[in-house]
Parts: C-alpha cells; sequence; structure tokens
C-alpha cells in the first residue's frame, strides 16, 4: 500500500510541475495575457500598401495580381463595384508611416496572402495574411483573417498566431483605408494589439 502511495505522489508531483512549465516555451519565454482590453501586451500602428497590377503598365510597382477570371455572375456586378468573385494574391509592403520606402530604406514587414471578394450587393472582402518581419526590430510572422466589412470606417481582423518575436500571439488588427488611387492603391492604417504574448 506505501508503494502505492509513493507512486501516486510521484504521479501528482510531475503532474504539477507540467502545469507550471505549461506557461513556459523551451526557449524560456513566459506566456503573457492582458487583463483588460485597454492594455495590451504589445502594439504597433503600421500602414499596408496593395498595388493592384492594371494590366498595362504597372507591372514593376505591382504587389498584387487577380488570379480569378471573372464568371458571368461575378462581370454582371461589376457595374456596380463589388468585384465579386475575385480573388488577388498580394505581397504587400508594410510601413511605420504612411510613405512607402525609398531607395536603400526598407518596409517594416510584407504583407503575404489573399483578399477576395464575396459580396454581390456591396464593396465587401475577406482577407486571410501573414506579416512577415525581418528587421532588427523583429523577427517572425503574425498571422491575420477576417472580414473586412468596407463600409464601415474601422474593421477588426483577428490575429490568430504567429512564429518568431510573435510566438503564438493572439490579437485584433482594426484597420482603416487610410488612402485610396482609384481601383489600384489602396493603404490601410492597421493598429495592432496582441492580447496574448510571449516574452
Amino acid at each position: 500500500m506505501q508503494g502505492l502511495a509513493a507512486s501516486c505522489k510521484i504521479v501528482l508531483v510531475m503532474f504539477l510541475l507540467g502545469l507550471g512549465l505549461a506557461g513556459a516555451t523551451a526557449d524560456s519565454r513566459r506566456r503573457v495575457v492582458s487583463s483588460s482590453p485597454d492594455e495590451p501586451c504589445k502594439k504597433m500602428t503600421l500602414y499596408l500598401h496593395d498595388i493592384l497590377y492594371n494590366g498595362v503598365n504597372n507591372t514593376a510597382n505591382a504587389t498584387a495580381a487577380p488570379v480569378t477570371k471573372p464568371t458571368d455572375l461575378s462581370t454582371s456586378h461589376w457595374s456596380n463595384g463589388t468585384f465579386f468573385g475575385m480573388l488577388v494574391v498580394f505581397d504587400d509592403l508594410v510601413t511605420e508611416g504612411t510613405a512607402l520606402p525609398v531607395g536603400d530604406k526598407e518596409p517594416a514587414a510584407r504583407a503575404q496572402g489573399f483578399y477576395f471578394y464575396d459580396k454581390k450587393e456591396s464593396y465587401n472582402a475577406w482577407f486571410t495574411f501573414s506579416l512577415v518581419f525581418d528587421s532588427k526590430a523583429y523577427k517572425g510572422t503574425l498571422n491575420l483573417m477576417g472580414a473586412d466589412l468596407m463600409d464601415d470606417e474601422t474593421r477588426d481582423l483577428s490575429i490568430v498566431g504567429g512564429t518568431g518575436d510573435f510566438f503564438m500571439a493572439r490579437g485584433i488588427a482594426t484597420i482603416r483605408t487610410d488612402a485610396t488611387e482609384g481601383y489600384f492603391y489602396f493603404r490601410l492604417k492597421m493598429d495592432t494589439k496582441l492580447y496574448e504574448c510571449y516574452v
């Protein structure tokens, strides 16, 4: 009976140690979870620049391209500006300020993923992409996804994970359209707040 009790104690101690280690990663980072929406564990403001290929003369500068051939259903709605059914793949520059990088200045990150127009009655899209950081400040990725309800002044995209400096990050990116030039350029301001971080 004493052997059984000793075995149970050992199993209990190992279980409790396992619980204590669950909040730490292999490289000694600890998990931080914000207790208030007003106090994220990390926040950044970034600008995403999307330059859509216009099919004619912006090949060198374009960072996004439609990859679907419109069907009769989608082209019937293009006249009201919805682009319903169009899928766009992008590799956009992301900056800390509103200006595009000039010369040898590096962007803060790149946004790589896709969006598609998913509503026939109004201008609406759904995004999924990774912010890829490779700079002195940050290395790693943040993964975002969600509906871009373009009629709303601000929209929230979910931050569903990350790698590197953003290992297992969770949070919200509140986006607003900051600038547009016709159909072929838009700039999104992203106020990014992480509520679960490893530090």
